[in-house]
C-alpha cells in the first residue's frame, strides 16, 4: 500500500474538518458563492434485498401495485429533485440530469442505480443518493404486503 493509506489519506494523521459545522457547533449552509462553476456529476445505488420469490413475482410484472421498475424510476427521479426540501443544508441545483436504472440482481436484489448532472458551483452526491434512496423506498413499498422480510441495504 502507498504511504498515506489508502486514496492518499491516513485519518490518523489528519482530520478531515466539518464544513457545515461553525466553531460553535451550530450547523451552517456552506457559501460556495467562491467556487467555480463546473459540470458535477454523481452516481449512488442502493440495494433492496428480498425472497427469490418475490423478485421472480416483481420481474414477471405481476404485483398488484403495477410496474415496480416504472414507478421506482419515476419516484427516485422526483427525489432527486426534491433533495434540498428534504436535507436541510442541501444547496438547491439546476439539475440538468438524472437517470435511474433497476436492475436485477438474482436471486433476491433490486439494485436502484441514480445518476445525476449539473453545471454548479457544488456537487449533486446528495441528489444522487437520494434519488436512489427515494428509488429503493419505493421498491420496498410495493413488496412489503407479499414479502416483509425484504430490506434496503447497501446504500452507497
Amino acid at each position: 500500500m502507498a504511504a498515506g493509506g489508502e486514496g492518499g489519506h491516513d485519518p490518523e494523521l489528519c482530520e478531515p474538518a466539518l464544513t457545515h459545522l461553525r466553531p460553535d457547533g451550530s450547523a451552517h449552509m456552506v457559501d460556495v458563492g467562491a467556487k467555480p462553476v463546473t459540470v458535477r456529476e454523481a452516481r449512488a445505488e442502493a440495494r433492496v434485498v428480498m425472497r427469490p420469490e418475490t423478485l421472480e413475482q416483481v420481474l414477471a410484472g405481476g404485483l398488484p401495485k403495477g410496474d415496480v421498475a416504472a414507478v421506482a424510476r419515476v419516484a427516485g427521479i422526483l427525489g432527486a429533485k426534491r433533495t434540498p426540501q428534504l436535507v436541510p443544508l442541501c444547496h438547491p441545483l439546476p439539475l440538468e440530469a438524472v437517470e435511474i436504472e433497476i436492475e436485477p440482481e438474482p436471486p433476491r436484489a433490486l439494485r436502484c442505480v441514480c445518476r445525476c448532472r449539473t453545471t454548479a458551483r457544488t456537487g449533486v452526491e446528495m441528489e444522487a443518493l437520494t434519488g436512489a434512496l427515494v428509488a429503493a423506498l419505493t421498491v420496498y413499498d410495493m413488496i412489503k404486503g407479499i414479502d416483509r422480510g425484504a430490506e434496503i441495504a447497501a446504500a452507497r
